[in-house]
């Protein structure tokens, strides 16, 4: 019976010298991995018949060393007789982190079948730092060369386009601003500027947490395209209002 009680009392003074070195707003350390998935879905019915679909699915991995980002984006949309919007979006990113900035590895492609290119792939390189990294505001800028493919939109005076290649300059300025603990807003400004053609992207979102892990959001991406395909707009915008899951 002694030794029973001793051994309880042993258990018990280890358990508590345990707990003192823990303190008590430990959490597990975080694995670096983020994933954001997001969509919305409009359906008319009755005078007008259609439906629009747009999703994006983020995924970052940040490490002491390295930040790999991966983005996809789609966006669908249809009317009674006949599709009306068709793209998808592919952006993948690697970050090496040195004491002053990254250097930095990236390449896109866009699939557009009613955009002024159907086709549309850029591979950059080049270096990035932050301008300012507090909680509540962030801005990075980059800068390096790429090279870009793009395939016009066939029209009635050019119904078999040839594709165009361009040696590019890309800049871009990532900016993110806390509103207050359960919203925030960010603005991805982008210029490709090359010898044949240039574009600037505006990619502005606004996020507002329902719970814990849900939030909403609402979306613009505005793109100017200098040089297009006869009967082509060179400003497209997209719109988006989603509900946006953070698996951590």
């Amino acid at each position: 019976m002694i030794n029973t009680r001793l051994l309880s009392l042993g258990i018990l003074l280890f358990t508590a010298k345990a707990q003192a070195l823990v303190p008590p707003q430990y959490q597990e350390p975080a694995t670096g991995l983020t994933a954001e998935v997001e969509a919305g879905l409009q359906l008319n019915t009755g005078n007008t018949e259609s439906s629009s679909f747009n999703g994006r699915t983020k995924l970052v991995y940040d490490t002491q060393k390295a930040r790999q980002e991966a983005l996809l984006k789609a966006y669908f949309a249809s009317d009674s007789e006949k599709t009306t919007a068709e793209k998808y979006d592919a952006q993948f990113q690697s970050n090496f982190k040195v004491d002053s900035g990254y250097f930095y590895g990236r390449g896109e492609g866009t699939w557009d079948e009613f955009g002024s290119y159907t086709r549309l792939y850029t591979g950059s390189v080049g270096y990035g730092f932050d301008v300012i990294s507090s909680y509540s505001t962030k801005l990075k800028l980059e800068i390096g060369p790429g090279y870009q493919y793009s395939l016009p939109k066939a029209t009635d005076s050019e119904p078999d386009p040839s594709a165009n290649t361009d040696v590019i300059l890309r800049t871009a300025a990532k900016f993110e601003q806390r509103i207050h603990e359960y919203s925030s807003f960010t603005a991805d400004l982008t210029a490709e500027a090359g010898q044949n053609n240039s574009a600037v992207t505006l990619d502005m979102g606004y996020k507002n947490i329902l719970f814990q892990d849900l939030a909403f959001k609402v979306g613009m991406n505005i793109k100017y395209t200098e040089v297009v395909p006869d009967g082509t707009e060179q400003v497209d915008t997209v719109t988006t209002f989603n509900l946006l899951y953070t698996f951590q």
